[in-house]
């Protein structure tokens, strides 16, 4: 309602100022067809005639009306006013009735200063509304969270969806319970904690396991990156925090998710020298505050992602803060057969396709290659026309994600061929070359 309100009177602000301009334009337009311009010296010529019956003085312009004796049938005239002392006393001796108004200034000055002043303001209000979303709401947003809020119906993602991190997932899912049945770990004391620390290589699935958490337990899920939280002006970082933690209290139970949190939460002191070290200590202390303020049996649970925790500030990840670090490693063997199996629903395979075999090809593969390795399978079969993505398909894929493209084009004469050939032949005989050498100079 508060938008609607504020684009209403901003339409009717735009057609009062249409209206005076037109308003202006009428009266710069308002002199009529019967009204001529005409030099200064016709004028005159026309004063000692006697054919002038009275003038109006406005500001640097003379307006007169000509007698009926003057010739052509001229009723009006307009002229610029020139400095000439003598003009007064020629007018009264002519008996023409003299009329002067003070020129008001008003309107040239709002030309002049305010309207480019207000032309600027509405391009910047346009560009706001068509890029950010709205001028108001951008100013209003400064200082709010851009945390995702998803919805418990939102999230699809179960731990069955999860494969190749079991360990993970078993230290995870006490924190499911826990978001169900809060009561139930106070019941002797303990406390669950507050910050959970995901721990591990690029692709190994942290964001995707705390999706499944969200998932599993039901609740709002709470979404941002690390380097949304910095910005340009300082202490809005800080403030996003603070609005952060308050919209998750009045959502409780939720999980509040920071992804990449080595970009908010670097060892203090460390980027001294970048220029833009104040306004991430003062995101990271603000972080700190929340952290020692919040109770955990207002099910709200803090979970983040990192792959580089050495760069973390030791504050963040003492006692009391993150208690818990979930490492999440590369998968092994019977982990990457499961996480294959996961993405090969949607697939349509050849009854020759191996996952076993598969999973042993794919030594030092991460969840995420793993995906794209399946899509890479189908887009090949796709591109041969095949009905159904086979076992060579995926080796091709093992080959473009290891070696890169094959280049084809790209063949050696028979000259390179024989240069080669003689270089490795020279780089095998040279060792027994150097011993025959040693042996002939005993």
């Amino acid at each position: 309602m508060k938008e609607k309100a504020s684009s209403s009177l901003f339409n009717i602000f735009l057609w009062m100022v249409f209206v005076w301009l037109m308003l202006e334009l009428l009266n710069f337009m308002r002199l009529g067809e019967d009204t001529q311009s005409i030099p200064y010296s016709e004028f005159i010529s026309l004063l000692n005639d006697g054919h002038v019956n009275s003038i109006l003085v406005k500001g640097e312009y003379i307006e007169g009306e000509l007698k009926d004796t003057a010739p052509e049938n001229k009723k009006r005239f307009v002229t610029m006013k020139i400095d000439d002392p003598s003009l007064t006393q020629k007018l009264l001796d002519a008996g023409v009735r003299i009329e002067a108004i003070r020129e008001s200034t008003l309107g040239k000055t709002l030309l002049a200063w305010v309207f480019p002043l207000f032309l600027m303001i509405a391009v910047w209000w346009f560009l706001l509304e068509k890029i950010g979303g709205g001028a108001q709401k951008q100013f209003m947003a400064l200082g709010k969270s851009k945390a995702r809020t998803y919805i418990e119906h939102d999230i699809r993602t179960k731990f069955a969806d999860v494969a190749g991190i079991d360990e993970a997932k078993l230290e995870l899912q006490e924190v499911v319970q826990f978001l169900k049945e809060p009561t139930k770990y106070g019941r002797l004391g303990g406390r669950m904690p507050k910050g959970i620390l995901l721990v591990g290589p690029p692709g190994t699935g942290k964001t995707l396991l705390a999706r499944a958490v969200a998932g599993e337990a039901s609740v709002a899920f709470f979404s941002i990156n690390g380097s949304e939280f910095v910005e340009l002006f300082v202490g809005l970082g800080a403030a996003r925090v603070r609005d952060l933690f308050i919209e998750a209290r009045s959502n409780a139970p939720c999980i509040i998710f920071i992804d990449e949190l080595d970009a908010l939460g670097k060892a203090r002191g460390s980027n001294a020298l970048s220029g833009s070290h104040e306004e991430k200590e003062q995101t990271l202390d603000q972080l700190l505050a929340e952290l020692d303020g919040f109770d955990p049996s207002q099910g709200i649970v803090l979970l983040a992602a990192t792959n580089r925790p050495e760069i973390l500030d030791p504050a963040l990840l003492r006692s009391g803060r993150f208690d818990r670090q979930v490492v999440l490693d590369k998968p092994d063997r019977k982990g990457r057969s499961d996480i294959l199996k996961i993405h090969l629903k949607n697939v349509q395979l050849s009854s020759e396709v191996d996952v076993d075999q598969l999973a042993s090809l794919t030594a030092g593969f991460s969840g995420a290659d793993l995906a794209n390795l399946v899509n890479e399978a189908a887009l090949i079969a796709t591109r041969r026309g095949g009905e159904g993505v086979e076992q060579r398909d995926f080796t091709a894929g093992i080959e473009r994600l290891v070696a890169g493209l094959e280049r084809k084009s790209r063949v050696l004469s028979e000259a390179e061929k024989n240069k080669l050939l003689t270089m490795r032949w020279a780089t095998l005989q040279y060792p027994l070359l150097w011993k025959r050498a040693k042996r002939s100079t005993r």
